[in-house]
């Protein structure tokens, strides 16, 4: 197979009616590494917005137990990517993520502004560093994708084209990011748990290059201190020089899904999909027993 015979493959399909079948040759075989840091920017992200981060950490799911968050979130998101939204292991994942969320009190627009992050930033993430910038059909067809599972989850108003998920993403976070201590806590475990992959002597250095490669009203919503301006310019070359030496690799020729991902660790043995996530008890460390909705901001999904 040659490098963009794929692509060539993803142009054949229709980005309507095939868009989770284009959306999972995006994601698990053009560029696994690439969504993978993307859609962990995209939840890191949200953070960022008080009523989101104060939530997460009210609930001490992704303070006190941030790697079986970590999992769990991937776990559940990909099986619907790998299997498909009519697939047995698919409408599992889709039942517990609403399962855990309905015991959460979110607002409709939190729960649309969390879905606009799934949408925009493996775009963005991509044209700035991956080995190609995304095609209109992937990215027509991951806009219809999550745009199925946002009903999956009784998201209400969603945005009809990525163009529309891009202002509304915008917009919400020049309204709506801010500080808020617990954010800030859920934010440092968060990059605590990054840094935990790699060995401990290059904790510091990570943080300091995960920081390089956040935008300035991120920074400034955790009152982070931001690099300096060769250190930014210095990471980000880094990220880009490994898309152009990905670009010069022969394609992949299976497909690797988030179970697949090193940084999954807390399921050696294996895991159950319906086992997966918590049971949260309303009216215990930030529940509600009233239910707005459904949205991925409850428990880092």
């Amino acid at each position: 197979m040659k490098r963009f015979e794929r692509l060539e493959q993803i142009r054949r399909l229709d980005p309507v009616t095939d868009a989770s079948d284009i959306y999972r040759l995006s994601a698990a075989y053009e560029f696994p590494w690439d969504f993978t840091r993307a859609l962990e920017l995209a939840l890191y992200r949200t953070y960022a917005v008080p009523s989101i981060g104060r939530l997460l950490a009210e609930t001490a799911e992704l303070t006190d137990r941030t790697q079986k968050r970590y999992d769990d979130t991937s776990l559940l998101l990909d099986a619907v990517v790998e299997h498909g939204f009519g697939s047995d292991e698919g409408r599992t994942a889709i039942r517990r993520i609403n399962q855990m969320h309905r015991s959460y009190d979110i607002t409709d627009d939190d729960m649309r502004y969390v879905l606009c992050t799934f949408v925009v930033m493996p775009k963005r993430w991509v044209d700035a560093y991956g080995w190609r910038r995304l095609s209109r059909h992937e990215t027509v067809a991951a806009t219809v994708h999550y745009r199925t599972l946002g009903r999956h989850m009784g998201i209400r108003d969603i945005p009809q084209t990525y163009e529309e998920f891009e202002s509304c993403l915008d917009t919400y976070e020049e309204a709506h990011f801010g500080w808020d201590e617990g954010a800030r806590r859920v934010s440092d475990a968060t990059l605590d748990l990054m840094a935990s992959w790699y060995p401990r002597p290059l904790k510091p250095l990570l943080r300091t290059a995960t920081l390089a490669l956040l935008d300035d009203p991120l920074l400034r919503a955790f009152r982070y201190e931001p690099p300096s301006a060769a250190t930014r310019a210095w990471v980000r070359r880094a990220v880009r020089a490994r898309g152009r030496v990905v670009r010069l690799l022969p394609p992949r020729r299976a497909p690797h899904h988030a179970r697949q991902n090193w940084e999954i660790k807390g399921y050696p043995d294996g895991y159950r999909v319906a086992d997966l996530g918590t049971t949260p008890v309303p009216g215990v460390r930030g529940c509600s027993v009233r239910h707005t909705g459904t949205s991925a901001a409850a428990s880092g999904e």
